[in-house]
């Protein structure tokens, strides 16, 4: 059965407000250019909250070689794919910005528990892999920003698509920072950014901005469905985090550098690891953890099984399979679990 091995994906593009994808064209070796379908969401079970569209699956990933998503595979194999867990508890993405996004926030768990029946918030991480000219990210208010000010600068922004921007902080970033955004706090991936995107899963995003480049939000896309004082609430006008992070070097021997981005010094929602192979192997002992390529090529191997990976292939360990294969090569690979 496919859950024996380690699980690819077919291409899985969704659809967003923004514009953006032209940077896959380098990273998944493919000839995207700048549209509407800027993010590839990476073993995901989530469904896209898109208005209008009535895709059960949109969002969701579809196991190569089966007439299988994985949504559906997780109903019929759960113990073989994720053991005794509730469900696969992360949400990847990789996503690439020609726009600036709107400012926004997120729920934290309470908040998604009394208004969405969901246990899962939407803290989140990034991992910048390139950058356009410029590329930055929007993070946090700026000291001594009021939520007066801010509730000011949402009025505005019915004709102004810029004065948001005077209230954050912002910096350029470069391939290899590491960003964590907390639940509550106000961001905005800037124009310009190809990242990596390690999320709880969940698709709930408060943005009180009217316009998105040229498109502009509506009251629902903005506010979740939600009156606008309660969606508000998403926002703590206090919250900061530094950044970019300092990665923590886990192990380096035998040419495997073990990383670790994200972990319980910022939160227990998930955990980002990093695996840098200079001609060693990496077993891969752990199931229900997701694998992304982001630079260079190797091979998986075990059991008779023998896989060449490039950067940009993803892939999930299962459990039935863990314990059985390694990676080698000359690689960065990112793993993501929660």
């Amino acid at each position: 059965m496919f859950y024996n091995y380690p699980i690819f994906f077919e291409q899985n593009r969704v659809f967003r407000v923004y514009k953006g994808g032209k940077l896959f064209s380098d990273f998944f070796s493919d000839d995207s250019e700048d549209g509407n379908y800027p993010e590839e969401w990476v073993v995901s079970s989530v469904h896209a909250l898109n208005e209008g569209s009535t895709d059960e699956y949109e969002g969701i990933s579809k196991i190569k070689g089966e007439e299988l998503y994985l949504n559906d595979a997780l109903k019929k194999y759960k113990k073989e794919i994720i053991g005794e867990r509730d469900d696969l508890g992360v949400l990847t993405k990789i996503l690439d910005s020609a726009i600036r996004l709107p400012v926004q926030a997120h729920p934290d768990k309470a908040f998604s528990r009394k208004y969405f029946n969901s246990s899962y918030g939407k803290e989140e991480s990034w991992y910048i892999l390139a950058t356009r000219p410029g590329g930055r990210i929007f993070y946090g208010f700026k000291d001594g920003v009021t939520m007066e000010q801010f509730k000011k600068a949402i009025n505005e922004s019915e004709n102004s698509k810029t004065v948001m921007e005077d209230l954050l902080n912002s910096f350029e970033v470069k391939p290899g920072d590491v960003i964590y955004i907390p639940a509550k706090m106000v961001h905005a991936i800037g124009a310009g950014c190809l990242l990596l995107e390690v999320q709880e899963p969940s698709d709930f995003t408060v943005q009180p901005e009217r316009w998105c480049g040229d498109y502009k939000l509506s009251d629902n896309e903005m506010y979740l469905g939600l009156d606008k004082d309660t969606a508000m609430e998403c926002f703590d006008i206090a919250k900061k985090y530094p950044a970019p992070l300092e990665p923590v070097v886990i192990s380096d021997k035998d040419g495997v550098k073990y990383l670790s981005f994200i972990d319980e010094r910022m939160t227990t929602s998930f955990t980002v690891r990093k695996i840098e192979l200079s001609g060693g192997e990496f077993n891969l002992d752990n199931g229900a953890r997701i694998y992304v390529v982001t630079e260079g090529d190797g091979k998986i191997t075990g059991d008779g099984y023998e896989k060449a990976i490039k950067k940009g292939d993803y892939f999930l360990m299962s459990v039935a399979a863990e314990g059985r294969f390694k990676l080698s090569g000359n690689a960065g690979i990112v793993e993501c679990y929660r």
